[in-house]
């Protein structure tokens, strides 16, 4: 909890483009061609007249009349590469019925193509035809040679429930046939963790080791590892896959992403030099090592890796980002607007924009920053709520609220039906203690979006804390926790309304939880207030010493703390 949310949020993201299938070059158009020289069908002057209407529909974007013209010709013709064709556009259009159709034919006529054989299997099992699926997943099995996992791990991704548990069903058959089955072990595998079950997962894999170098299996091991809490677990198990494999960038990069998880950044950045040192091009190693010297403070060190990727042209947006962060961390402020304002379009913008307008308005020019911002959301209509809301909220960070109001009410009058701007101006509210205007705007909210757990939670809680309207903020409460029951801020209210009604274990049970999941500093002023109210007074202070470590100056805990043993501090 202590690591910035941007540095999990840049890890999640590298992480989530790591593929646990092994991705193989495509050879060159001469070199494939050589190895498997095209077989063109004999057409009929119908049939060449219909593909080429369908090429030319193709490249006018009108799909609909390229896919009828395919489907059509693949029934007529049976030729391997137009049914190819036309499941390709098929699956493109999420067609689900012209891809099942086009797959067989391609299955079928063309028994020895691994890759039709796949199609027909996976569009069997998504109309729910897993008996069928199952014999052309067996013919691939039998005929796959060195094509590892992909086929299992695509069956297996994106898939409903429903066709999830069709192909569990499959999978557990073929493996009464084929029990060491290495790619149905690992294709189970994946089913069980997109299902939840990460425990049954890792126990399947660690009860099949992996044979013949296989890194797939590993990798997922690492990732429920990860997921169990058990971490530390993950390192020596990537460790000797590195020493069996240690050419393998996959595990190198894994490897150096759960030392960061562990928070051991001193090794992290140790591995991340050593694969920019091996691999200069990949940027992406070179952005996350200068993420890693963000977190150790090592600003220069950090500094010059950013530089590099904009000389590079890549992560240039990111880098500047992070340059900004640098200079306010050396407190420069003109050096950070000058690097924010060079940020471009993109998932990047926004943070960018909220950065200059905060340092703006906490340096007295809160004009400059406000036609700064009216000038980005002439620039970016599609950004216009959210600038609203990024100047409203620095106003409102820099204890301006009158300015933070009148930007919302601005904003509302363009914008009256944006529900973020309606819950935005319920908390601007509240924090003024004009709780009418705050329950105005909730309940404008949940009447819209009945099953919206924020805006729920929050009317509970406010009601729970600031009047005595119990019934009516349990009732929300235990809404929102229907909806959200893992939800720290929700199981934090849910404890906060039980100790308001005097059901003290419940309070504690609860509160527990939320800390246990979100070591806030609020939520440790809740827990010690109760555990105080317990008699359990030691464990009460160690609790609010942990809320401190999350915010030194925290309001709410110096208040519960004097009010209740009549110090401040601890």
């Amino acid at each position: 909890m202590n690591r910035p949310y941007a540095l999990l949020l840049a890890f999640a993201l590298l992480q989530g483009c790591q593929s646990l299938v092994p991705q193989k070059a495509e050879p060159p158009a001469a070199e494939a061609e050589a190895k498997k020289p095209v077989v063109y069908g004999s057409f009929t002057q119908d049939t060449l007249y219909s593909l080429l209407v369908a090429e030319l529909a193709g490249q006018r974007n009108r799909f609909d009349i390229a896919l009828a013209n395919y489907a059509d010709q693949a029934e007529k013709t049976q030729d391997p590469g137009v049914s190819e064709r036309a499941y390709r556009i098929a699956e493109y259009l999420g067609a689900d019925e012209p891809a099942l159709d086009s797959a067989l034919i391609w299955a079928k006529n063309d028994p020895e193509n691994l890759d039709a054989q796949r199609a027909a299997a996976i569009q069997l099992a998504r109309a729910g035809r897993y008996d069928d699926s199952m014999t052309y997943m067996e013919k691939v099995l039998q005929g796959q040679g060195d094509t590892h996992f992909d086929f299992l791990a695509l069956s297996a991704a994106e898939t409903d429930q429903s066709t999830r548990d069709g192909l569990m069903q499959s999978f557990d058959r073929l493996l009464v046939k084929y029990p060491d089955n290495s790619q149905l072990v690992f294709g189970k595998a994946l089913l069980l963790n997109q299902d939840g079950k990460a425990q049954e997962a890792l126990d399947l894999l660690e009860a099949h080791p992996t044979q013949n170098g296989e890194i797939a299996p590993i990798l997922l091991r690492a990732r429920l590892l990860q997921s169990l809490d058990r971490g530390p677990e993950a390192l020596p198990l990537l460790r000797g896959a590195i020493r069996d494999n240690p050419d393998d960038k996959r595990l190198r990069l894994t490897y150096a992403r759960t030392l960061v998880e562990q928070d051991r950044m001193a090794d992290a950045k140790a591995e991340f030099l050593s694969l920019v040192q091996q691999y200069p091009d990949d940027d992406e190693s070179r952005y996350s090592l200068a993420l890693v010297c963000l977190e150790m403070k090592d600003w220069d060190e950090a500094e010059v890796y950013l530089r590099e990727l904009i000389e590079r042209d890549s992560n240039v947006d990111a880098a500047h980002l992070n340059l900004g962060r640098i200079a306010e961390e050396r407190h420069d402020p003109a050096a950070a607007l000058r690097e924010y304002a060079l940020v471009g379009n993109g998932p990047d913008y926004l943070p960018a924009q909220l950065r200059q307008a905060d340092i703006l308005i906490a340096n007295g020019r809160g004009a400059e920053a406000s036609r700064l911002l009216a000038e980005a959301r002439e620039a970016q209509p599609d950004y216009a709520v959210q600038l609203y809301l990024i100047e409203s909220e620095s106003y409102s960070n820099n204890n301006k609220d009158a300015q933070a109001d009148q930007v919302l009410q601005q904003a509302l009058n363009r914008y009256p039906d944006d529900l973020n701007l309606l819950y935005t101006r319920a908390m601007l509210a509240e924090k003024r203690d004009d709780l009418p205007l705050m329950e105005k705007d909730l309940r404008a909210i949940i009447a819209r979006e009945p099953d919206n757990a924020m805006a729920l939670n929050a009317l509970g809680y406010t009601l729970a804390d600031r009047t005595t309207r119990y019934s009516e903020a349990k009732a929300l409460i235990d809404k929102a926790h229907q909806l959200t029951p893992d939800d720290p801020a929700v199981l934090d209210s849910l404890g906060w309304i039980n100790y308001r009604l005097g059901h003290l274990d419940e309070a504690e049970t609860y509160l527990r939880q939320a800390f246990a999941r979100f070591p806030d500093h609020e939520v440790a002023a809740h827990l010690g207030e109760v555990l105080w109210a317990n008699g359990k007074r030691r464990e009460a202070r160690q609790v609010w010493a942990k809320g401190f470590e999350a915010q030194a100056d925290s309001p709410i805990l110096r208040k519960t703390i004097l009010r209740l043993t009549g110090s401040e501090t601890l």
